[in-house]
Formats: C-alpha cells, structure tokens, sequence
C-alpha cells in the first residue's frame, strides 16, 4: 500500500504540475491512499479537517479505527471546510503566488550567507539550507557540532526559531518556515547571518 500525502497539492511553484500518485496507473490508484486537508492551502490549521481517499474497503477500514479512536470535529470546522473547498479559489492562488516570492527572497538571503547553501524547494514553505559548513567553529565557549546545538544557539543568538535538520535525517541543515511576513523573514534572516558570523 502506498500513503500519499497530497496536503501541498496546491503550494507548489514555478509552473510546476501536480500529481498524484494515484493517478499515475491503475495498479498504483488500487495501492494508494490519498490524504489531504484544509489546513495548508486554506491556511486552516488548527480546524482538524482532513480526508482520505482510497479502496472502499480499506476507507471503511480507517473509518471504523477513527471513530474509536479521535473525537469527531466540531460541525462548524466542517461545514468552513466545505466552503473552503467548493467555494471561490483565487485567494489560494494569490497565497501561493505570495508564498513563491517569500521563498525567493528566503533563499537569496541565506545562499548570500558564507559558507551556507540552499536549494529553491518547488512548493511548500520551508526551506532546508545547509549550515555544516559553520560545525566544529564556536561562541562563548561552546562548540557546535550538529544541527540541535546549531538550532539552541540561533535560538539563543539571534531569537530565531528552527528546527534541526537532524530529525529529517540531514544533520547538516536546519529547516525554516517561511508561512510568516516578508518583514519578519528579512529580520530572521538577518539575524540568523549575524549570529552565523559570530563563530570561529
């Protein structure tokens, strides 16, 4: 079986399509199980809206597990998903076109950083730049050697909050988001330069 996680269908740039697994082959709809929600495209995190799409046998599968399992959500997170979903479309394309100028202005910024390096991601809002480089250099006495230490002295060092590229199995980056103001990502990335040039 295959889960396919279809939640940024809609966050995705540069004129880049979309597919979904499922829809690729026969053999692959019959193995897959699409899952989705309202959360990122609709920015309504925190509704608990999702969904599933899949065999009708394993769907019923799920829906007895859930329904003893999680509480339902409440009438009004449904019907607001609903509109979401069948309602008018063009603010979800002026948010992702948003979204494709914060990533391209995040991404200058931290590649313009010595010693650091970061792909364009072709959707989502995260990036996921490579900060090794600065590994085995030092502040007030403490060395950083992975990416948790590099997280707690940004956090520290210059107020950014990230997380460690290591729980994504890359220990040599750091993941931001940047689902925040364009004032606000200049700032961090900033901040994040200045406390980066404070190792040696």
């Amino acid at each position: 079986m295959i889960i396919s996680d279809d939640i940024y269908e809609k966050i995705i740039y540069d004129d880049l399509p979309f597919y979904t697994l499922a829809a690729l082959s026969d053999e692959l709809k019959r193995l897959s199980i699409v899952v989705n929600g309202v959360s990122k495209t609709y920015a309504m995190t925190g509704w608990r809206i999702g969904y599933a799409a899949g065999a009708e046998e394993i769907i019923a599968a799920i829906t007895k597990y859930q329904s003893q399992n999680t509480s339902n959500p409440t009438s009004i997170a449904q019907k607001a998903a609903v509109e979401a979903l069948n309602g008018p479309q063009e603010s979800v394309e002026t948010m992702r076109q948003e979204f494709q100028r914060r990533r391209d202005v995040i991404t200058n910024m931290l590649n313009a950083i010595p010693g650091v390096t970061c792909l364009k991601p072709q959707g989502a809002f995260y990036v996921f730049p490579d900060v090794g480089s600065y590994y085995g250099r030092s502040f007030g006495g403490k060395t950083i050697t992975n990416s948790a230490e590099m997280a707690t002295y940004l956090l520290d060092e210059s107020n950014v909050a990230l997380v460690p590229g290591g729980d994504f199995g890359h220990d040599d980056h750091i993941r931001l988001s940047y689902a925040t103001s364009m004032e606000q990502i200049v700032k961090g990335v900033e901040r994040i330069g200045e406390a980066l040039g404070k190792l040696r």
